[in-house]
Order: C-alpha cells, then structure tokens, then sequence
C-alpha cells in the first residue's frame, strides 16, 4: 500500500531536482518524434482525435452565464474533448480573446500550461517567468503539438516523469514529492501535474500555482485563498471578489475508496491492452473507464449495466443538487446588485459578499471536476449542500440589507437562455464572435502551427 499524506499541512517546498523533470531535447516536443519507438501507444493516443463530442455547458445552463458573469466562463463554457483538441479549443474559445497583437489579450502565456509538451520546450528556450510574463497570444506561434508524449514521459527511459515545474513544486508543497512515491503513483502523477485547482500567481510572473500549501480538499484551498485575499475576477453583478475552481480530479480522487486501493486514473483511463500482435501495452486514448469494463473494472465491480446504473444515478442526483444550489446563489448576485443600487455602503455588504463567495467556491469544485459523479460522487453532493447552505445564508443577509434600504422586495431578470444571460452580464456575443473570427482568420491560419477554423 502507497505512503501517500492526502490531506498534508503545509511543509517548505523544497529544491526540485533537475532529475525529478523530464529532461527531453526540443525535438522531443514535436509528438512524432515518438512515433516509431512507441508505436501502440502513439496510435492510441492519436485516437483521441475520435472524442469529438462538445456540448455548451453554457446553452444546456444558462444560470452558468450569471454565475461567472464579468469573467472568462460567461463567454463561452464547453465539455472538454480529446486531447487532439487541447490545442485547437484553446485558440477556439472566446475566453482567450482575439488579440491581434503580442500584447493584448484577456490571457496570460501560463494559460498554454496543461495544453501543450510545447510548454516545456519554452521554458527551457526562454525560462518559465519569462514565458509566463508573455500575453497567451504572444507565444501562439511556437505551440505545434497537442498534450502528448513529452508531457509524461522522459525521451531517454520512458518513466512516466511530469514535465511541468509548477506540478513539481506543487507536489512538494502538499507533502507528495514526486520521488518519495511508489512507481503507480508517480504514473498517475503524471496526469495530476493537470488535472488539479490551479491559479496564476500575480506575485511571480503570473506562473501557474496549485492552492495546496494547507491542503487538498475544498475547505483548506478555500482558506488559503482567503488568507492571500485572491480573486480570480470581481462579479460584473453583485461586486463579489469570486474564485473559479478548475478541475480538481487529482484533489476529488485521493479521499476514495479507489485511492485507498492503489486504483489511480492509470488503471481506469489507461488499461493495459493486447495488441494485434499479442504485445501487452497501455492504451494512450485516456477514453472512458466503462469502454474498457473488463480490463479496468470487472475485478471489483459485478457488471457493466450495474456500474452504468449506479454512475447514472449519481449524475442525476449531482445534477438536482447542482441546480438547486445554482438557483440559490444566482438570485443572491441579483439581491446583491439590488442592493449596491439602494444604496448599501461596502461594510454593510462585505460579509453577504464573502458568503456568495464562498456558496459559489463549493458548487464550482464540485461541478467543475470532470466526471466526479463516478470518481467522488458523496464529495460532489456534500460541497453542493454546503453552497445550497451557504447561499441562503448569503440572501438572508442580503434580505436585512435591502430592507434597510427600502427595497422590499427583489425582481429576477429573464436568464432563461444563454443569450438572454449573456446580455444581463454585459456581454455582446456577436461582438466576441467578430473578434474571434478575425483573430483566427488573419493571424492563427496565416501564422500559427495549428490551423483553427471559427
């Protein structure tokens, strides 16, 4: 059984090694440079090209647009795809602008963080602050490849080593330094330099962070935040200094039974396969655990349609959770702009923010986590609760406020749909979508490695 402090106390980060990275020419960067050595593995992985299937988060919820409203999200929100996409989705979406220029742009050059083996190559050419100091656009033309083989494996052995010095640091941050740990868990390492909460650190060069200097779960990296007075954005609406969880799979994963049985997300996205040729290897595509039942799940679990019923029912029931808390916290932003509109001073709304605040960090978490209705779904119901708690909370003091200014009673907006929604948080679609078409048209198709159509 692994040695593994899941929930760590802060401890001092220590000196990252240059051993502890991958260490790969820049050659290594370009995914074909692999092709021949790893031929299996690089054709599994080339399939991810077949996982095409994008929904708009943003069209099925439109509460979401309110929600994020004055940041990234409101703009555009996607199901992510195959990591034949990260790249194309990136340079795609509306939250990374059309900057025509080097340096304009809502996004900084970490925002190429977990998207890209390209990233290590540029470290390495020009060094990481300075890398992360660059506008996203202004280093669009160097990105040529697709999260892939350089990401999590060193050229010359072939160990699963994480490229990204920032994951490093994270790690040693929480107590998990990647060399104290046993051989599966440095593998599933490799997918949590990612898959994790992170934020741009605007007090180093905006270099990407993981939030686990006090722990790992919601309440500890909530607290972190709070103790740095950090804001992702302020809400276009209600004026709340607002946090964005990203997608914590490696934070949602550790308190499981999978991971107090040594099953990582190697065993269930990776499975050792048969070759046509009989060679044993592992399958590259990171597809759905369920797709390969029998390699990945048959030893614990009775059935496929059992396993299938049971995550289906735990989507439905995150998903009624999910709305319910949504429904409680976006009226809160709409009370809260009401009540900046009669009048309320800043000291009378700074604890009524600070709740939405937090409603808001909790439903984020657990919404955010890319399938936590399999990997942790009494996590996702619990966080949703507590949003849902503290949500009322919020409105009940926000209720006091208006009264106290005179407003009886608060009047919700149409947000039934995205464009209805997009419109209340001040944004204009057709607007975004002109700039976008512009930046892909006359600068992405003419200059960068990666052709992107609108």
């Amino acid at each position: 059984m692994k040695h593994l402090n899941k929930l760590a106390v802060a401890v001092a980060i220590a000196v990252i090694s240059g051993s502890a990275l991958a260490k790969n020419a820049p050659e290594d960067a370009n995914n074909i440079t692999w092709k021949d050595k790893y031929p299996e593995q690089y054709a599994s992985w080339a399939s991810t090209i077949e996982s095409t299937e994008q929904g708009d988060i943003l069209e099925h919820d439109p509460m979401i647009v309110i929600l994020y409203g004055g940041y990234g999200f409101a703009k555009d929100y996607n199901k992510p795809r195959g990591h034949q996409f990260a790249v194309a989705d990136l340079t795609r979406s509306l939250r990374t602008g059309g900057p025509m220029t080097d340096s304009e742009g809502p996004m900084p050059a970490s925002c190429w963080g977990c998207k890209t083996p390209d990233l290590g190559r540029m470290y390495d050419k020009i060094g990481e602050a300075n890398f992360s100091d660059k506008k996203w656009g202004a280093t669009g033309h160097e990105i040529g490849n697709n999260v892939g083989c350089a990401d999590c494996h060193d050229a010359e052995t072939g160990k699963p080593t994480p490229a990204r010095p920032f994951a490093m640091r994270g790690f040693a941050a929480a107590g998990q330094k990647f060399e104290d740990q046993e051989a599966n868990i440095q593998a599933a390492m490799t997918c949590a330099q990612c898959h994790v909460e992170y934020y741009f650190d605007g007090t180093d060069h905006k270099k990407v962070k993981f939030p686990w200097n006090g722990g790992q779960n919601p309440d500890a990296m909530l607290a972190y935040y709070d103790a740095l007075n950090f804001k992702d954005w302020t809400h276009k609406i209600s004026k709340a200094p607002m946090l964005k969880a990203q997608h914590p799979e490696w934070e949602t994963w550790q308190p499981t039974v999978h991971a107090e049985m040594d099953v990582t997300c190697i065993d269930c996205h990776m499975p050792k396969v048969e070759s046509a040729s009989g060679k044993e290897f592992t399958k590259h595509n990171v597809g759905n655990a369920i797709d390969n039942f029998d390699q990945t799940c048959s030893n614990c679990h009775d059935t496929k349609a059992e396993l299938v019923d049971t995550i289906a029912m735990n989507k439905k029931a995150i998903h009624k959770a999910q709305l319910a808390a949504e429904d409680v916290i976006v009226k809160a932003h709409f009370e809260a702009g009401e009540a900046w509109k009669a009048g309320a001073t800043e000291a009378e709304m700074k604890d009524a923010l600070k709740l939405i605040r937090h409603a808001q960090w909790y439903w984020d978490y657990a919404i955010a986590s890319h399938g936590i209705h399999a990997h942790n779904p009494e996590l996702a119901l619990e966080e949703l609760a507590k949003a849902k708690k503290i949500g009322k909370d919020a409105r009940a003091k926000l209720k006091t406020i208006l009264s106290k200014h005179g407003v009886a009673k608060v009047s919700f907006p149409d947000y039934s749909t995205k464009a209805k929604a997009q419109v209340l948080v001040g944004l204009d679609k057709a607007k975004l979508d002109a700039q976008k078409k512009k930046f892909l048209e006359e600068r992405v198709q003419k200059e960068w490695p990666i052709k992107v159509q609108f």
